[in-house]
C-alpha cells in the first residue's frame, strides 16, 4: 500500500539529500542499509511507511543517528520553488522575491550545467533526458540539503516523480501560471525557443505541453497568475501568500 503523507515526502527528501551528499547511487545506499532498492525508491519518492528497524538502518549507514535522521524529516521547508514552462517568469521574480526574503537565487538548471560541464541542450543532444533528469535529480537534493534558497526549477521537473516528490517535500511550491500566449511571447522575446525549435507546430505544441502538465503544476502549494502583471506585482504576491499559510520557512 502506498502513503501519501507530508512526513513521508519530507523523510524521502531527507534520505535524498542525504545519499546525495555522499554521492551514493541508489544501489549503494541500498546494499549498505541492507534494503531492497525498489524499497529505498519508494522511501525516497514518500511513498513508503517504512518501520523503525529499516529507518535505523538507514540512518546507521547514512552515518547519523536515527533521531537525527527522524528530527530532520517534520521540519517545515527552507526553500521556496517556483514551478511553470519556460516563460513563467522564474527567473525575473525569483530573483527579486530571493532579495526580499534575503535568500540565494538558485536556477537548478544552471546547477546541472555547472555539474555536468555541459549546456543544456548538448546534454539533451548527446545523453538524453534519463542523464538529464538523474543529473537534476542530484542537484535538487544537494540544494535541499543547503541554505535556505529560492529556486527555480525545469518546467518539467513535474513529470518526474521522484524529483516532484522530493521538491514537494522539501520546499513551498509555487506555480506561476500564465496564458499559452504570455509563455509564447516571452520565450521568444528571451530568443530561446528549445525544445521546439524548427517545429511549424511549436505554439499548439506548447499549448499541449502546458494543457498535459497543468493537473501536475495545479499540485503546486500555492497557485499565483503572472498574465498581464508586473514583476514587482507578481512577487508581491507570492510573498503575501507565502506569509499567509504557513510561512516562508525561515
Amino acid at each position: 500500500m502506498s502513503h501519501e503523507h507530508p512526513l513521508l515526502s519530507r523523510l524521502g527528501a531527507t534520505v535524498r539529500a542525504l545519499r546525495a551528499g555522499k554521492r551514493w547511487s541508489r544501489r549503494d545506499l541500498a546494499d549498505r542499509a541492507g534494503i531492497s532498492e525498489r524499497f529505498l525508491a519508494d522511501v525516497e519518492s514518500g511513498t513508503a511507511n517504512p518501520s523503525i528497524l529499516r529507518l535505523d538502518a538507514l540512518a546507521t549507514a547514512l552515518g547519523v543517528s536515527l533521531a537525527t535522521l527522524l528530527a530532520a524529516a517534520p521540519a517545515p521547508p527552507r526553500h521556496v520553488a517556483l514551478l511553470g514552462l519556460r516563460g513563467a517568469g522564474k527567473s525575473s521574480v525569483g530573483a527579486v522575491l530571493a532579495g526580499r526574503l534575503a535568500r540565494a537565487f538558485v536556477e537548478l538548471d544552471e546547477r546541472v550545467e555547472s555539474a555536468t560541464g555541459l549546456e543544456l541542450g548538448e546534454i539533451f543532444q548527446v545523453h538524453g533526458e534519463a542523464y538529464y533528469r538523474e543529473a537534476e535529480r542530484t542537484a535538487l537534493a544537494e540544494n535541499l540539503a543547503g541554505p535556505a534558497s529560492v529556486l527555480a526549477v525545469g518546467g518539467g521537473i513535474v513529470t518526474d516523480p521522484e524529483s516532484f516528490a522530493m521538491l514537494k517535500g522539501g520546499a513551498r511550491t509555487v506555480w506561476l501560471r500564465a496564458r499559452p500566449e504570455d509563455h509564447w511571447t516571452r520565450v521568444i522575446a528571451q530568443g530561446d525557443t528549445r525544445p521546439m525549435a524548427d517545429n511549424e507546430r511549436a505554439f499548439a505544441d506548447l499549448r499541449r505541453i502546458l494543457a498535459e502538465r497543468e493537473p501536475l503544476y495545479r499540485q503546486a502549494d500555492l497557485v499565483v497568475d503572472t498574465s498581464g502583471c508586473a514583476v514587482d506585482d507578481v512577487v508581491a504576491t507570492v510573498e503575501r501568500q507565502l506569509a499567509d499559510t504557513v510561512g516562508t520557512g525561515g
